[in-house]
C-alpha cells in the first residue's frame, strides 16, 4: 500500500488548491453524454471548498496535440460541473498557466472553484516539461491529485508538479488506491480474478502478473478461445491468437508452479454470425465446429462460476466473459456479475473491477453500483493490476516522505 497523505493532513483554509482532476468526458452535440467522471471528483471540491480552499482545478480533455482546440476546451463543462457541486460558483480561466490564469487563482474568493483550460493545448504538459509544471504551481499553495485514472502518465499535472507543492491524495484517489491495495495487495483469500477481453496479446503483462498473486483466474472473453486452442480444443473461426499457444502454456505452467487455478469455459455459445440476436446453440468445448464462432461463456460454465464465487474472499474483474454488447451473448457476464454483485451487498466477498468495458459490461448488468468498488480508470487500473509503478502515486508517495 502506497504511504501518501491526504486531505486530512492539509490546512487548505484561505489557500490555493490546484487540484487535478480528470474531466475527459464523453461529450455529443455539446452535451456531457456520461457524467460519472464529474459526479466522482465533486466529493473532493466540495470538502475543499467547504473548508475555504480557493480551489483551481487542471484537466486535460481530449488529444489536441499540444495546442488550442477549439472544440476541445474544458469551458463547456463548468456548467455541469457547477451542477454537479449543487450550484456553487465555477469561474473559467481561458489557459492553464500565464498571466491570465495566475490573476484568477489569485482573486479567486476562498469556497469557489476555478475550472482551467486544457492542459493538453501545450505540449509541455504531455513532455512531463519541468519549466511548465513551475507554471503550474505558481498557481496554488497546496498541489492535490484526484486523478487516478491519469496516474499513469508521467506528466507535468501529475508527476512533475508533485514535486514542487506540499502533495496529497484528493478522496478518489485515496478510495481507489485503497481498495486496490485491499483487493491486491492485502487480500482475505481465496483471492480470484475475472480476466476477459479479445486478446491475450494485450494482457500479458496482467496475466503474469496475476497468476503469481491470485488463487483463482477465470479466462473468459476472445483471450479463452487462444487458452482453449492451446490445450488442444477446437475453436472454429473464432477470435483467437493461434500464435501464442506456446504462450498460453507458459501461463498455465506459470499458474500450476505458483498453486493458482485457472477456469476456463467448458461450455460455450457458438454462432455462425457476430451479430445481436444471432442463431445461436451451446455446445461443450470439445464440440466446436469448423463454422462455429464462440460469442459467450455458456451456461453450465456460468453457473459453476457462482459456485465457485460463494468459496471466494475477494475478486478483482477486468473484462466481460462474452461479446456482451451484443445480445443474448451478454447472458454469462450478467449471471456471474449478478452473483458477484449479491455476495458483495450481503458483505461476503470484496469485489473491485475496473476497465472500460468492464464498466459498460457491469453497467449492462445493472449491477455497477453494487460491487464493492468500480473503477472508472482504464490505462491506469490496468497497469496497477499488471505491477508497474504508476508516476502520479509515486510522486505522492515521494511528496509523503519530505
Amino acid at each position: 500500500m502506497p504511504a501518501f497523505k491526504t486531505l486530512d493532513d492539509v490546512a487548505v483554509a484561505g489557500k490555493r488548491v490546484v487540484l487535478r482532476a480528470d474531466l475527459n468526458v464523453p461529450i455529443k452535440n455539446g452535451k456531457v453524454t456520461d457524467e460519472t467522471r464529474i459526479v466522482r471528483l465533486t466529493p473532493t471540491i466540495a470538502e475543499l471548498a467547504k473548508k475555504g480552499a480557493r480551489v483551481v482545478v487542471l484537466s486535460h480533455f481530449g488529444r489536441p496535440g499540444g495546442k488550442p482546440v477549439p472544440e476541445m476546451s474544458l469551458m463547456p463543462l463548468s456548467a455541469p460541473l457547477a451542477k454537479a457541486l449543487g450550484g456553487l460558483k465555477v469561474h473559467f480561466a481561458a489557459d492553464c498557466v500565464g498571466p491570465a490564469a495566475e490573476a484568477a487563482a489569485n482573486e479567486l474568493p476562498g469556497g469557489e472553484i476555478l475550472l482551467l483550460e486544457n492542459l493538453r493545448f501545450h505540449a509541455e504538459e504531455e513532455a512531463n516539461d519541468a519549466g511548465f509544471a513551475k507554471r503550474l504551481a505558481a498557481l496554488g499553495d497546496i498541489f492535490v491529485n484526484d486523478a487516478f485514472s491519469t496516474a499513469h502518465r508521467a506528466h507535468a499535472s501529475t508527476e512533475a508538479i508533485a514535486r514542487l507543492l506540499p502533495a496529497v491524495a484528493g478522496r478518489l484517489m485515496e478510495a481507489e488506491l485503497k481498495a486496490l491495495g485491499a483487493a491486491l495487495e492485502r487480500p482475505e483469500r481465496p483471492l480470484a480474478a475475472v480476466v476477459g477481453g479479445a486478446k491475450v496479446s494485450t494482457k500479458l503483462d496482467l496475466l503474469g502478473n496475476l497468476v503469481a498473486k491470485v488463487d483463482h483466474l477465470v479466462i473468459g472473453g476472445g483471450m479463452a478461445n487462444t487458452f482453449l486452442n492451446a490445450e488442444g480444443f477446437p475453436v472454429g473461426k473464432s477470435l483467437c491468437e493461434h500464435d501464442l499457444a506456446d504462450t498460453a502454456r507458459e501461463v498455465f505452467a506459470k499458474a500450476k508452479a505458483r498453486g493458482c487455478r485457472i477456469h476456463l469455459p467448458t461450455d460455450v455459445v457458438v454462432a455462425k454470425e457476430f451479430k445481436a440476436g444471432a442463431e445461436n446453440r451451446v455446445v461443450a468445448r470439445e464440440k466446436v465446429g469448423a463454422e462455429d464462432m464462440i460469442v459467450d461463456v455458456g451456461p453450465y460454465t456460468a453457473r459453476q462460476l457462482t459456485h465457485q464465487l460463494e468459496k471466494w474472499k475477494t475478486l478483482v474483474w477486468n473484462g466481460p466473459l462474452g461479446a456482451f454488447e451484443l445480445k443474448p451473448f451478454d447472458a454469462a457476464t450478467n449471471v456471474v456479475a449478478k452473483a458477484a454483485a449479491q455476495l458483495s451487498k450481503e458483505g461476503k466477498l470484496l469485489s473491485v473491477a475496473g476497465g472500460g468495458d468492464t464498466v459498460a459490461a457491469l453497467n449492462n448488468a445493472g449491477v455497477a453500483g453494487d460491487f464493492s468498488y468500480v473503477s472508472t480508470a482504464g490505462g491506469a487500473f490496468l497497469e496497477w493490476l499488471e505491477g508497474k509503478t504508476l508516476p502520479g502515486v509515486a510522486a505522492l508517495e515521494a511528496a509523503a516522505g519530505r
